[in-house]
């Protein structure tokens, strides 16, 4: 009896106040329909298989029958769905959906160096491998349904958070259950990425190569601890031990950090998916060589609204460019047979997906490849084939119910189903009561026009060309009409409701007066959505503009390649005992000098006429900081050895190509001068157009910086930043005494146990920071040191000499003129700047003379930059040492050439005109040292990689582009498409003391 009465209760409260009234049950399994059976619809099985005209069949919550000629049970429901399409539900591998964040961000006001907010883990707070996604999750039904219209079913969830952030579970977008049943794997992933916490205030690291070498660091670490080597209990190294059998996911956002990470994979034998950004197809043939599987979002780049010129004139060509082909990245991924699957990561608003995919679609991505990646690629990338991304018996009952082909742009999700329950999204087969009417009561004829949305429709009404105030309220299937009345004097309205019956509309009204009547509504022409067919037009796929290497302006859309040149009657600078040879001949085969002589001859080479022009060798910067991406210095610690800058070359910094048109052909990039020890160097060529690997001449004996002065003791960081040790020039000294005398304990700690033949021998823990400054006690690392003030200058090497090694050079050098003696007797080079002085407090003792002086006393001398911009004029800083000395002009350009070559230990390859010495050289239009000189040709190892010629063809080009895409953008902006107003790009130059991306001080600031 009790239970009958709850049940006539339940009825009538569902008749009352609608089914959803009563709460959902989310903590016990829903109760399932015996059997539902979906019938006479086409079935996307795969992305490669579809059946047409078909039965699905589900049982609670899984398929259990599907085909053609399906025998359906008696007990089924049975819904016909004629002239739908089903799909597997879509999944998405990178979210961070129901994650329950922390709330609080920290002050980072006082960012402490070492100091972690947790005991018993690893001592960097950006390492969490402990954190567990599943166990800080809070289900939100707004995210869940926003994904869910959009066609996904099933998304991987993990914190975003972190260098190394923790485990990622997947789960399914059912509102109707609970965790218990959602989640199909509480543990699938580990997550990496070169971003630190927003949650802690660990200083640690402030850089991409800090970042790079902490991930590093971490894998040793959890080797050597893997092993029970470790005196205390790190539960961070734990749980990263436990993750490694996981899918390991590497959020590294743009492709040459995607090659940045796989660098670190290749090292630990790690195969990471990753993460990118879009913008792959720049770099296709490297993004191939990593054989990774990647995750790409399609946030592609709306038009810039570039109807105002001088505003337009602030878009670079590279973000024009991007817009145009953004779109074709998932074409070009899949035309190298790279695998992807799509994220909706990054796209502020989740309904621009299914556009963006469309648009791919039509830029040349197979429909069979775009269902793929977001159905079958990342199920067997969870290892849940058999459970999800594609539609099979016993597989989860995941699957969209479509209007049609999801490609088209006519076609909307109706029901997105998630483990056998259903979601509408979009109501099938609703009633449109769209069109143009003769509205009819009381006698008299309106014009009713219903337009708007199918769901949420709009109405008009008109009487002898005077438009009456009206409300119209669609409530399936009821209609309901207010319409004000013509007297305007009064607030009277008439009330109308009704359904409609084929071609009519029709019901009762009630007037102002209370009295009721009958109304009718006749169509009269059918609805034509013009701003949707509009819409179609506007998405059509414009050609896509060729890419250059690198993508950017002055790029090239073919590889610079290596030539055989022939240099006629050339005026060459040999840098060799024979000086300036006149109206000599330059021969260059294989990259390499071949010849040099008078009336030389080959019968492939390109010759060159240099009749009244100059040949060098290429001119070499000794101390710079041009391409180098996301931080130029770690400032995290007081010793930073183990980064390096060979991890983050850029190989698309514009200021290579600049400097290429200013005779530069090699370049020392140098960590800062945050710290006392700094990082690593990297000796690159300025190969424009090749890869950050293709830059780096490996075979070149390596460096690191080493600092003095204001700013490692933080003397112009601000008062609030002066938390680290040292804060006084003893203090400086103090920190080579710790770290060299600790370098060498822990070289006697190796060789003990290398030497020892205990069984129970214990292997010390492997640090990379000391590996390198036992390189440099070695004398297999050398030094290259910013220095300003004679007494710190003459502390270093000393203490250069009490542990056995010798300063490589002094850069910056500005009081070197003051002991120069002793410079030359401790074998130190010096490369400074030649005439600057006077910028801060410890340099106002600097001279224009100094290098002559130097010179005089016997130190190695050259002249660098440290600026990107004074880098392009070298040739002139080298000049200045013939006023300022009285140096002789073969002397002073061997400043810029030779000297810094013998610096560098590279002058058996580079710095001269020399027979067997690598080619690269570079023609002048006058004497290289004169201000009217410009260049002519850059060539590095047989291959021109600036052209004055070319170069003007080349502007012309760009011109013409940037005019082409323009007029793109304006046709999109008529066409009513989304616009982003104009945004210049802020760039900016690396100088020592920079922190973070970009220095905001004034120029005459940085050293």
């Amino acid at each position: 009896m009790q239970k009958l009465t709850f049940f006539v209760l339940l009825c009538f409260s569902t008749l009352l106040f609608g089914q959803d009234y009563f709460p959902k049950n989310d903590g016990v399994k829903q109760s399932f329909k015996n059997y539902t059976a979906f019938t006479n619809v086409d079935i996307q099985t795969t992305s490669s298989t579809k059946i047409e005209n078909a039965t699905l069949i589900i049982k609670e919550g899984k398929i259990v029958a599907l085909g053609k000629s399906i025998e359906i049970p008696k007990n089924a429901e049975i819904i016909d769905l004629k002239g739908k399409t089903i799909y597997p539900s879509f999944i998405d591998l990178f979210t961070e959906f129901g994650i329950q964040k922390p709330q609080n961000r920290p002050d980072r006001s006082m960012s402490p160096q070492y100091d972690s907010k947790r005991e018993g883990y690893y001592w960097n707070d950006h390492v969490m491998p402990e954190y567990n996604s599943f166990e800080n999750l809070e289900y939100s039904l707004k995210d869940a349904k926003e994904l869910r219209s959009i066609g996904f079913g099933t998304v991987l969830s993990h914190h975003n958070d972190g260098i190394i952030a923790g485990t990622g579970l997947l789960w399914t977008l059912n509102d109707n259950l609970s965790n218990a049943y959602r989640i199909l794997n509480t543990k699938v992933s580990q997550h990496l990425s070169f971003s630190k916490s927003k949650f802690s205030r660990q200083s640690y690291p402030s850089s991409l190569m800090g970042s790079m070498a902490l991930i590093r660091q971490v894998y040793h670490d959890a080797k050597w601890y893997s092993q029970g080597l470790s005196k205390s209990k790190d539960l961070s190294l734990e749980n990263f031990n436990a993750n490694k059998n996981l899918i390991q996911i590497f959020d590294a956002g743009d492709k040459l950090s995607i090659l940045r990470a796989n660098k670190i994979g290749k090292e630990f034998g790690v195969n990471y998916i990753f993460k990118g950004s879009g913008n792959e197809f720049e770099r296709i043939e490297e993004i191939k060589k990593t054989n990774s599987s990647l995750i790409i979002p399609i946030n592609f780049p709306d038009a810039y609204d570039v109807s105002d010129p001088y505003l337009a004139q602030q878009v670079s060509l590279s973000d024009m460019r991007f817009w145009n082909q953004a779109p074709y990245n998932l074409k070009i991924l899949n035309d190298n047979n790279i695998s992807f699957t799509l994220t909706t990561d990054e796209l502020k608003d989740k309904s621009d997906f299914l556009k963006n995919l469309r648009k791919a679609v039509k830029c040349g991505l197979p429909k069979d490849k775009a269902l793929a990646s977001l159905t079958e690629i990342p199920a067997k990338l969870v290892n849940m084939s058999d459970q999800i991304g594609t539609l099979k018996v016993n597989s989860l009952a995941n699957f969209l119910i479509t209007s049609g082909d999801i490609f088209d742009d006519k076609t909307v999700i109706h029901e997105n189903w998630i483990q056998g329950q259903k979601f509408e999204v979009k109501k099938m087969n609703s009633i449109d009561i769209r069109g143009d009417y003769t509205l009819t009561f009381n006698n008299e004829n309106y014009k009713l026009k219903i337009s708007g949305e199918i769901e949420k429709p709009e109405a008009k009404i008109e009487k002898d060309s005077v438009e009456y105030g009206t409300k119209l309220d669609f409530s399936e299937p009821w209609i309901n009409l207010v319409i004000k009345s013509k007297d305007t004097t009064s607030s009277k309205f008439y009330r109308l409701s009704g359904l409609k019956i084929n071609n009519t509309i029709e019901g009762k009204i009630i007037f102002e007066n209370g009295n009721e009547g009958k109304w009718i509504a006749t169509l009269t022409k059918e609805f034509e959505d013009k701003e949707k067919s509009s819409k179609e037009k506007k998405d059509e796929a414009v050609k896509m503009f060729p890419i250059t290497f690198p993508n950017v302006g002055f790029g090239s859309t073919e590889k610079p390649k290596q030539e055989t040149l022939l240099f006629k009657n050339a005026t060459v600078w040999t840098n060799e005992k024979d000086g300036v040879l006149k109206n000599t001949d330059v021969l260059i085969v294989n990259g390499k000098i071949s010849k040099i002589g008078s009336n030389l001859s080959s019968t492939n080479a390109t010759i060159v006429d240099a009749t009244g022009k100059h040949l060098t060798s290429g001119i070499i910067d000794e101390h710079s900081h041009i391409a180098i991406s996301r931080g130029v210095n770690e400032s995290g610690q007081n010793c930073t050895a183990e980064v390096t800058i060979e991890d983050v070359v850029n190989s698309e910094d514009v200021n290579i190509y600049r400097n290429l048109s200013g005779g530069v052909t090699a370049a020392n990039l140098l960590h800062g001068s945050a710290n006392p020890i700094g990082g690593r160097a990297a000796f690159i060529k300025l190969k424009w157009g090749y890869t950050p690997d293709e830059l780096l001449v490996s075979d070149a004996p390596k460096y690191i910086k080493f600092a003095l002065g204001e700013n490692v003791k933080q003397s112009n960081w601000g008062d609030f930043s002066r938390n680290r040790f040292p804060q006084s020039r003893m203090g400086v000294e103090q920190v080579y005494e710790d770290y060299f005398s600790r370098a060498r304990e822990y070289q006697k700690e190796w060789v003990n146990y290398k030497n020892s033949k205990s069984k129970n021998k214990k292997m010390p823990r492997f640090d990379i920071e000391m590996e390198v400054l036992g390189q440099i006690l070695d004398k297999k690392r050398f030094i290259t040191c910013h220095s300003y003030v004679q007494s710190e200058i003459n502390m270093l090497m000393k203490v250069a000499e009490r542990y056995g090694f010798k300063v490589q050079t002094f850069t910056h050098i500005l009081e070197g003129y003051k002991l120069a003696d002793k410079m030359a007797e401790h074998g130190v080079a010096g490369s400074t700047f030649a005439d600057w002085w006077a910028y801060k407090f410890e340099v106002n003792d600097a001279i224009p003379y100094n290098a002559a002086l130097m010179k005089e006393q016997g130190v190695l001398v050259s002249i660098n930059s440290d600026d990107a911009e004074m880098s392009r004029r070298l040739n002139q800083e080298a000049a200045k040492a013939v006023k300022y000395g009285g140096v002789s002009e073969e002397e002073a350009w061997k400043m810029v050439t030779l000297n810094p070559a013998k610096i560098l230990q590279v002058d058996d390859k580079i710095g001269s005109i020399k027979v067997g010495k690598d080619a690269d050289v570079v023609l002048w239009s006058d004497n290289p040292l004169s201000i009217y000189a410009k260049v002519e040709k850059t060539v590095i190892e047989g291959t021109i990689f600036y052209d004055l010629q070319k170069q003007e063809k080349l502007q012309e080009e760009i011109k013409n582009e940037r005019a082409d895409l323009i007029n793109l953008m304006l046709e999109a902006k008529n066409k009513g498409m989304k616009t982003q107003a104009p945004k210049k790009k802020a760039v900016g130059h690396y100088h020592c003391d920079t922190h973070g991306e970009f220095c905001k001080i004034s120029h005459y600031k940085h050293f």
